[in-house]
């Protein structure tokens, strides 16, 4: 029988972490396609689904050099829920996962600091407080025009490739994940324009999506 007298022991929700990711669109005749790989089992972080290249911000990321900064329409909207620099780390941080997970750069050259001004802001998510690992997550988008490299994964992301917007539907993903594939389709029909003079994006927190 439990002691009434004991005190309720209250569980903290575990705080996001600032992470990014960076959807990399190549365009093809049959429409456009995304980088993506599949997550091993090993991760404690929505394993075995199909994800696009990403990960947390390190501390490194806040003093990396960059060799373009990023575009203002783009800053500008990171900076509506991040201070500055670290709207300045996200970016950086997406250009690193991205390298290091699939051996692509978005630097001219090998060795180069990365260029920033193709990147998109398309949308954010926060982990429900119920998870036991939780991201401040900002999806940017690039085109495959801008990227450099071979593409050659270093195992953390399994069978990368492009994949067809109509194909991915039919893969196993997070439920999050497909919410943002959404995202991308609505994005991916606006105009140059459109995409320019954007004011808010969508966020996702407690399950929930406004704009922000």
């Amino acid at each position: 029988m439990p002691d009434a007298s004991a005190p309720e022991v209250k569980k903290c929700a575990v705080r996001p972490r600032h992470a990014a990711s960076l959807i990399v669109v190549r365009e093809t005749r049959k429409g456009p396609e995304m980088l993506m790989g599949m997550r091993g089992f090993r991760h404690r972080f929505m394993p075995n689904v199909l994800v696009f290249p990403g990960g947390r911000v390190d501390r490194g990321d806040h003093r990396a050099p960059f060799a373009t900064p990023l575009r203002d329409e783009t800053r500008a909207l990171l900076e509506r829920s991040a201070p500055a620099r670290l709207a300045q780390s996200l970016a950086l941080a997406a250009a690193r996962e991205l390298e290091e997970e699939t051996g692509l750069t978005l630097a001219a050259r090998p060795g180069a600091p990365p260029e920033l001004d193709g990147l998109y802001y398309l949308c954010r998510a926060v982990t429900p407080p119920s998870q036991h690992m939780r991201f401040n997550a900002r999806f940017l988008v690039v085109g495959a025009d801008r990227v450099t490299g071979t593409l050659a994964g270093s195992g953390e992301l399994e069978a990368l490739r492009y994949h067809a917007m109509d194909e991915v539907f039919g893969q196993t993903l997070a439920g999050i994940t497909c919410e943002v594939l959404h995202n991308l389709q609505r994005f991916l029909a606006m105009s140059d324009d459109e995409r320019a003079t954007r004011t808010l994006v969508p966020i996702n927190r407690r399950d929930r999506w406004y704009m922000e």
